[in-house]
């Protein structure tokens, strides 16, 4: 006679599976991530974004990302003039439930215009990667898509090129339900296009160090 612990039978592993199945995640809102920041409960030099509720812990930044960082905001600054306000890793208020703060956003409007709560979208947004570069592409890049931002760029560091993502829509199997239906891999001494400015250009050159 085969053996069978005690309590471990089929019909438990099927009531376990059922209760595992059942089980959901708690998702922190926006409301209540900056609320912890407010209490002390997160560190103000603690690197964290909230993507869909869960609280996600930024690596330290290596001096060729952080160069990279400083590249980005120099190369896009030199493009949107008037008009436009380039936000270097600052919240993006997507939802919620989301609040990333990427390397680079370009939004339209005044500094001034938010004083009062951050920008809920933006014409381009930016992510230099390097140790980051699947979750990057898969997890930023959905979570972009599902917020309607028209274009998104990725700095790659590891293959050092430029990652240029278009038309956002629904995608189904995509992390949060949307990606880009277009991607375009840009090399150094190649243009691209700025979104929202028909005739201007970015050289990749100015955005990898």
């Amino acid at each position: 006679m085969a053996f069978r612990p005690l309590g471990i039978g089929c019909g438990a592993c099927s009531h376990a599976e059922a209760m595992v199945s059942a089980v959901e995640l708690r998702r922190w809102t926006r409301e209540e991530y900056e609320r912890l920041a407010d209490l002390g409960l997160l560190h103000p030099d603690e690197r964290v974004e909230l993507i869909e509720g869960e609280i996600v812990k930024v690596p330290p930044q290596l001096s060729r990302h952080a160069t990279g960082v400083c590249l980005a905001g120099d190369a896009l600054r030199a493009v949107f003039g008037e008009g436009y306000t380039v936000r270097v890793q600052l919240p993006l208020a997507l939802g919620q439930y989301s609040e990333p703060e990427p390397d680079a956003a370009v939004v339209v409007g005044d500094v001034r215009d938010f004083v009062a709560a951050h920008p809920t979208s933006a014409v381009l947004v930016v992510e230099v990667s390097d140790t980051t570069l699947s979750f990057d592409r898969d997890a930023k890049g959905s979570l972009y898509a599902a917020a309607g931002i028209p274009e998104y760029w990725i700095v790659n560091l590891v293959d050092y090129w430029l990652e240029v993502y278009r038309e956002p829509s629904a995608i189904p199997g995509a992390r949060y339900g949307s990606g880009y239906r277009s991607r375009v891999i840009a090399l150094p001494g190649e243009n691209v296009d700025a979104p929202a400015l028909a005739g201007s250009r970015v050289a990749v050159d100015d955005l990898l160090p």
